[in-house]
């Protein structure tokens, strides 16, 4: 008879938390002692989530589970949205944990293929970030939480700062399910600026002996934007935005759409678009986009975190951001994922390949990275009710008769030149994500955005309105009409793509009043970093990477 135990879980945290209330002093530990707590409430098998995002890690717990005993702790079961330090993969190098459920592996791809094909560790999913939060809910409950606050006052209270990220989230899953919550903290203070997160959700807290720094992800330098970038630049901002009005939308992090957003105050704003395109965005707050805030364009930002340099300017300007009473950022990465799913009308960003048919992806053979956002940022929810002129336009563009039943859709970009900066030619008959699904015994190829979600490719040659196609030949044929010297646009049929260029499926810059010409760097709101500097008034204080 299967024992009837209401609080399982319960008794599990409290018999883990006993084993070390002798080292407890009001839920704070010393350092010296962290590397024994994991090995106490860490159990073989146990899920573990460390906090992993883009820009902020828990260091010194990563760190310290790197150095518990393999004979005590093993088999554990890692969650992690991002894969950022070294330690996050030297976890499973030394036997400790073996299986993974996570959504972006930045440059740590090439080695978690390895690992996997050493038989070291086991993906369980690749996940879109939501998806992976979502999971925590659900049947991916973590046991045991390892995350990072900035500040912590005496109680156990948490400030996360302008980086916030995944923090909330994790915490309010492990905690409200009888996980035990393990917390390192920069800085203890008497006193909070804000209250982030509240001591009865801890369970303990470590002063880390390291010093943790944010280091400037989504900084881009004006300096290395090209002509080439500026093109592609000019004909989203006149062949897309102003075509769709588009008013809310998310930019990935490139020098493409850095190019957008230092044309906002130049290129747009003489197309006479201002108050008409790009007011309210889902974004980090990137350097790029200074001039466009100062000079009226953009005019509220929602952000999944902060950007290194930023905080000042940030906390400068309340109108635009979310800001608590203490001036500094409120970011969530959860609910901005949610902005980007539901709220916005466009996602303009980049990927590794992209075949004959649109589909994109950024997982090769050597390569598992992840997806991070992207598939629901440019994702087409059809879970959305709330109508936009971007969404509704989209759509009847996107209807293929009147008779169906009318259906928005959001506005997908992909923006890419044809040859990446290593040579390879961005398009390709078939993804490698193919091959990648044979070799690692998947069950679903590793595609980023499916074809049916991307609208828009754009490169130097143009832009291909694939809302516009209707059948597949269409697709393919207008693919490979902007693929320029690849191998896939070599392959186009010069008959058809006259076709789809009349149907304007296919547009090329002089079909829009587009001269390659005065696509130059003079365009640029800001031609470098000490240009930002000055349009944010002395306020952006740039990485010292950046001014050396």
């Amino acid at each position: 008879m299967e024992e009837n135990n209401k609080s399982k879980f319960r008794d599990i945290k409290k018999r883990k938390i006993n084993k070390i209330c002798d080292k407890l002093n009001n839920k704070w530990v010393k350092s010296e002692d962290i590397i024994n707590i994991l090995e106490n409430v860490i159990e073989p098998f146990d899920r573990v989530c460390i906090e992993g995002n883009n820009q902020k890690q828990a260091v010194f717990l990563s760190k310290s589970l790197n150095k518990v005993n393999p004979k005590l702790v093993h088999d554990i079961h890692i969650l992690q949205s991002t894969l950022i330090l070294p330690e996050h993969i030297e976890v499973f190098e030394n036997g400790i944990a073996n299986k993974i459920d996570f959504s972006y592996a930045s440059i740590f791809g090439k080695k978690l293929a390895q690992l996997c094909q050493e038989g070291k560790l086991k993906i369980e999913g690749m996940h879109t970030f939501l998806e992976l939060y979502a999971r925590y809910f659900l049947d991916l409950t973590p046991n045991v939480c390892l995350v990072i606050a900035e500040k912590a006052d005496k109680e156990g209270n948490l400030y996360t700062g302008a980086n916030t990220e995944d923090t909330p989230t994790i915490i309010e899953a492990t905690s409200f399910k009888d996980g035990v919550v393990i917390v390192e903290v920069n800085e203890v203070v008497d006193k909070l600026p804000r209250v982030d997160i509240p001591s009865d959700w801890v369970d303990i807290l470590v002063k880390s002996p390291l010093n943790t720094t944010i280091h400037p992800l989504f900084t881009r330098d004006p300096a290395k934007i090209n002509e080439t970038k500026i093109l592609m630049a000019m004909l989203v901002i006149k062949g897309i935005y102003a075509k769709y009005e588009v008013n809310r939308l998310n930019h990935g992090v490139g020098y493409s759409t850095s190019a957008i957003e230092l044309l906002l105050p130049t290129y747009a704003t003489d197309l006479g678009l201002k108050n008409k395109i790009c007011e309210y965005m889902m974004i980090n707050p990137v350097p790029t986009l200074i001039p466009a805030i100062e000079c009226g364009f953009v005019k509220k930002i929602v952000s999944p975190g902060g950007e290194a340099g930023m905080n000042l300017y940030v906390k400068s300007r309340p109108d635009v951001f979310f800001t608590g009473g203490d001036g500094t950022l409120r970011s969530n990465r959860c609910i901005a994922q949610l902005v980007g799913l539901y709220g916005i009308d466009l996602f303009a960003g980049a990927t590794l390949q992209i075949d004959i048919y649109g589909n994109s992806s950024t997982a090769t053979l050597n390569r598992l990275t992840g997806f991070g956002g992207a598939p629901n940022i440019g994702g087409n929810s059809s879970g959305r009710r709330h109508i936009s002129n971007t969404w509704k336009k989209a759509g009847l563009e996107f209807q293929k008769n009147e008779n169906e039943i009318f259906k928005g859709k959001k506005l997908v970009l992909q923006i890419v030149e044809t040859f990446q900066p290593s040579g390879e030619p961005s398009f390709v008959e078939k993804l490698e994500a193919f091959e990648v699904q044979k070799k690692f015994q998947m069950e679903l190829p590793l595609i980023m955005i499916y074809a049916e979600d991307v609208t828009h490719i754009i490169t130097e040659e143009g832009i291909v309105n694939l809302l516009l196609c209707r059948n597949l030949e269409d697709r393919e044929q207008a693919i490979r009409g902007i693929a320029g010297h690849t191998p896939v646009g070599l392959k186009r049929d010069l008959n058809k793509i006259n076709e789809l260029r009349e149907r304007k499926i296919i547009i090329y810059p002089e079909d829009i009043g587009i001269d390659k010409k005065d696509a130059n760097r003079e365009l640029l709101a800001a031609k470098s970093i000490q240009d930002l500097v000055e349009y944010s008034q002395g306020l952006y204080l740039p990485p010292k990477k950046f001014i050396d």
